[in-house]
């Protein structure tokens, strides 16, 4: 590969269709205020590089960033990119990844709100983000050891498994489908309303009226924490352990719990509520 050390870039596409590039110890920066700097690219590799302008990295192929910063003035930083690495990296302006396709994301910070727009097949390990409608529309996503903080998260998200996280979030997984969640702790207000086939294992939920209006979901062996109202009009099979506060309207299926603190059926319910309640029975210790 041909290489670029050390060099300013501050002008307008100034590195635009470049291939076959390594770019080490470069700046993408200045008073030219330049857009667009690695537009156009193929089989580049960004190591240890400074980005400070919009819009760098767009209808790119074979990427890879290490050791990269990108600003909050480098907005938009990837979008319409194919086959891009992203290690030990900062990317810290609006909108950094947007309809970008075979993401990989590994010991990366993330400050960016609305990052991963309509993005398809990412995966990602050992990240830090802070976003809001993060993944929106997005599909086909791994995300393992993730510390999420952000409302709005993983709205649309068709296909994704998540694994040894926690995610600190609002409205989160709103209309989502074929979702799995594992190991992971869930705390935020009004979680995966409208959901379609959503798999909780081995999961602390925490937070208000989660869970509503969901279709074939499932909790298995799950903790839920200060979660009162739970399950109106949702398709649910729960075995949880520990207690709910409380219960309401169940559609159908079964909730499994060692207590239920209230469960509400009320006379005006939309559904009929015909999910079964289930006490686990305790075993007395003599």
């Amino acid at each position: 590969m041909k290489e670029i050390r050390n060099m300013r870039f501050g002008e307008e596409r100034a590195l635009y269709g470049i291939e076959n590039t390594r770019v080490i110890d470069c700046r993408f920066e200045g008073e030219e205020d330049g857009e667009s700097a690695l537009k156009e690219t193929k089989s580049i590799e960004l190591i240890h590089c400074f980005m400070d302008l919009r819009y760098p990295l767009w209808h790119d192929y074979n990427v890879l960033l290490e050791d990269v910063t990108m600003t909050e003035n480098c907005r938009a930083a990837l979008w319409y990119t194919q086959n891009a690495q992203i290690k030990n990296s900062h990317l810290l302006g609006i909108k950094a990844l947007r309809e970008c396709e075979n993401i990989e994301l590994l010991n990366t910070e993330i400050v960016s709100p609305e990052f991963g727009w309509r993005s398809k097949n990412i995966t990602a390990n050992q990240i830090q983000i802070q976003s809001e409608y993060l993944f929106f529309e997005a599909k086909n996503l791994k995300l393992k050891n993730m510390n999420f903080t952000g409302k709005y998260s993983f709205q649309y998200v068709e296909d994704m498994l998540i694994e040894d996280s926690i995610l600190k979030t609002k409205d989160a997984f709103w209309h989502s489908k074929n979702v799995t969640v594992k190991n992971s702790i869930v705390q935020g207000e009004y979680l995966a309303w409208y959901s379609e086939n959503l798999t909780l294992i081995h999961c602390k939920i925490i937070g208000t009226q989660p869970l509503c209006y969901c279709k074939n979901l499932k909790l298995i062996d799950c903790e839920m924490i200060d979660t009162d109202l739970a399950f109106e009009y949702s398709d649910v099979e729960a075995t949880i352990k520990g207690f709910i506060d409380s219960v309401k309207n169940p559609k159908s299926g079964f909730i499994e719990a060692d207590e239920i603190k209230e469960v509400l059926l009320t006379e005006d319910a939309k559904y009929k509520p015909l999910a079964k309640i289930r006490i686990k029975e305790k075993v007395s210790s003599n």
